[in-house]
Parts: C-alpha cells; structure tokens; sequence
C-alpha cells in the first residue's frame, strides 16, 4: 500500500505543574494512503490532538518521526517545515479561524498566495473550490456575514487550496447543529475520492466517524482499531 503520511514510535512528554512528566502519547504508529478517509475516535484528554498536530508539524514529538510523501518532517529547519506544511497539508478546525476582514474567496486565495501562486490563478480555483462547497453565491462575503456552517465550508475550500497530500480535521462539526453538522460531514465524506487528499478526522461524533474508510481509537496513548463501543452516544 502506498504511504502519503507515515508516523513511527510517536512519543510526546509534558511536564506537569508539579514538574513531574505527564506522557500523553506512548509510541503511535499510523500509515495513510492517498485518498483514504481516516477517524480517530477517544475519550476527551486522550491525545487525539496531539496527535493532530504532530502529523501536521505543528508541534515536535518528543520521539519518534512523521513523514509526508517520503519526506521526515524532523529533518527540516523549520522555515522548510512551514513550507510544507502550508504545500501539502490542509487544517480545518472547530473554530474556522477565517479572517475576519477578509471575504470568503480572499480567505481561501491565502493560503496559494503564501505558496507563490499568482493573483488570478489563486482567486480563479478560490470561486472553484467556493462553488463545489455550495457557496458561489457567498464569494463576497466576510465571515461575520456567513452562518457558521458557511464559514466551516470556507475553512474546507480553504483547506484544499494548495492540493495538500492530506487534510486534517480536528471536531470540524463540534461547533454547529446536527443539521449543519451532517451537511458538512457528507462534504467530508466526498473529499478523499473527489480530491484524491487523504483525511484524518479526530471527532466524537458517532455519525462523522461512520463515514470513514477505517476507525482508530486513541487509548492509553496509542492508536487501536475500534472495537464499536466507544462509538456509543
């Protein structure tokens, strides 16, 4: 199976008020194939964004490696790390963090604007990506103006910009009402094959995992394959 993000031996170590270390991830193994659609489901406080942000170098392990299309992140100073990230890894979070001054299709334009794409190219598949998202008709607007189910669509188109290798979502839905929810979770659902862009979804929510290709749950600071109970409301 061909690998497009690959974690090995994931350690990450805090230290807790007390000075004494707090380990939230013991020794994390996970392979991603293009296109593939990936939940991880666990109790609240398990290391599920930890692990997040690892996989997309926001943040370094305290051991083991993580590597995108071949490539370790801890390899790269951190100015090339940056720039992969913003290539080849795609955020959508619970909270959008749109620009607030900025419209819809300016909010999407950013991300290929930073990776060196020109004006017009950049605004031309922002309005595409706007419009597979259901909101060409909102390209104009600026988020406080966009109900909260629109800007999290924002936060997708905007995730998609660069053609990432892989998008990573962490509670895209836990913000919005279930009817808002579910339209947003089949639009998850649609990303993998439509843009052949792997996805992992951290979620608690039951009716977002059941979309993916395979369930992990994070337990005792690794990943396991679900067992279905933890998908229990």
């Amino acid at each position: 199976m061909t690998t497009v993000l690959e974690a090995r031996g994931l350690r990450k170590v805090y230290q807790g008020g007390d000075g004494r270390p707090i380990e939230v991830l013991s020794g994390v193994d996970l392979d991603v194939a293009p296109g593939e659609f990936i939940a991880i489901v666990g109790e609240s406080g398990s290391g599920k964004s930890t692990l997040l942000h690892l996989l997309g170098g926001l943040d370094r392990p305290t051991d083991g490696t993580v590597a995108l299309n071949g490539q370790p992140y801890h390899t790269l100073p951190a100015v090339d790390l940056a720039a992969l990230r913003n290539a080849s890894v795609g955020f959508v979070f619970q909270f959008h963090h749109l620009l607030r001054d900025f419209t819809a299709v300016e909010n999407v334009m950013i991300p290929m604007q930073i990776a060196g794409t020109g004006h017009q190219d950049a605004r031309l598949r922002a309005e595409s990506l706007l419009g597979g998202v259901g909101l060409a008709g909102r390209l104009h607007h600026r988020p406080s103006q966009l109900s909260g189910g629109e800007q999290q669509r924002v936060a997708v188109a905007r995730a998609l910009a660069t053609q990432p290798a892989v998008v990573l979502a962490d509670e895209p839905s836990g913000n919005l009402d279930r009817p808002t929810a579910e339209r947003l979770h089949e639009l998850l659902r649609t990303l993998a094959p439509e843009f052949q862009t792997a996805l992992v979804v951290v979620t608690h929510n039951p009716a977002l995992a059941a979309r993916a290709d395979r369930i992990l749950v994070m337990r005792d600071g690794v990943l396991a394959p679900t067992t279905g109970l933890e998908m229990l409301p």
